[in-house]
């Protein structure tokens, strides 16, 4: 049995041209696309499309963030995610953009649900959340840093709302509103800063 490699896992993974180009088929298709399991409709990933395309147009990379980025020693980032996940349709295009702007990453894009002993590897308090960003060193490997799923005040969103009693938590539906008008408040900034804070 072959031992683990980051390089291999991400010479496997897409391209983000290749995700963005099955992102679109799958939408087009109007077929359901989800976890197994997971009930998520057709509706749901298109409208994961719309708030990518809505975040490419309105994203502006902080002044302080590009400087961090451009001088960045060679590294790999590794995201695995799916198109069907909502706080990725919010955060992928910003990691994209940040990796756009850095001249010595590479971005590749691996999809949870093909493959999932590689984020078997890389479980977020013991559970398979996405999207999950993988930083490494090309040369030697060694993992610089990750980050995800969400940026920090998402998720105590998130969990304040699971800490309440059962009868005054949010429905699923209601939390995924308010966790998507975080999203369009924070306009990615969140997710700058904290991968900034990573960029030594």
């Amino acid at each position: 049995m072959s031992s683990f490699s980051l390089n291999a896992a991400a010479r496997a993974a897409l391209s983000p041209q290749e995700y963005r180009t099955l992102f679109e088929r799958i939408v087009a298709s109007g077929e359901p696309y989800g976890p197994p399991g997971g009930g998520y409709g057709a509706d749901y990933t298109k409208l994961n499309l719309a708030r990518t395309r809505r975040i490419e147009k309105t994203l502006k990379v902080l002044p302080e963030v590009q400087t961090a980025l451009e001088g960045l020693a060679p590294q790999t980032w590794l995201v695995i995610t799916e198109p069907w996940c909502g706080d990725s349709a919010q955060n992928l295009p910003v990691l994209q953009r940040l990796a756009e702007t850095a001249p010595s990453v590479e971005l590749r894009i691996a999809l949870r649900d093909q493959d999932t002993s590689l984020i078997d590897r890389f479980l977020t308090n013991g559970a398979r959340s996405i999207p999950k960003l993988i930083a490494f060193d090309p040369t030697t490997e060694e993992v610089l840093f990750m980050w995800g799923p969400r940026p920090i005040a998402a998720h105590e969103l998130v969990m304040a709302n699971k800490t309440k009693p059962s009868d005054e938590q949010l429905s699923k539906d209601a939390l995924a509103e308010a966790l998507h008008r975080w999203y369009h408040v924070n306009g990615g900034l969140d997710v700058q800063r904290e991968v900034a804070e990573h960029l030594v």
